[in-house]
């Protein structure tokens, strides 16, 4: 599945989630699914805390957050 947001767009698949920016830097992000937290009450982040990863990024809105708890399958903390 793909979610787009302003800055790019997030495709979950049920082991990992990629996040790929646009523009001229071309960033992409990726963690195993279990490495990921899914932050709502407004602060709408995705976070990836593993042993050899951690990033986190803002999404536009909690729609957007809830579709990616839909897709990998968990709750929004």
């Amino acid at each position: 599945m793909v979610v787009e947001f302003k800055s790019g767009k997030i495709i979950i698949t049920p082991h990992e989630v990629v996040i790929k920016f646009v523009g001229e830097h071309m960033i992409t992000l990726q963690a195993q699914t279990d490495a990921i937290q899914l932050i709502g009450r407004g602060a709408n982040v995705i976070a990836a805390n593993g042993s050899e990863t951690k990033w986190s990024i803002k999404l536009d809105n909690e729609a957007q957050l809830r579709e990616v708890a839909a897709e990998m399958g968990c709750e929004v903390e």
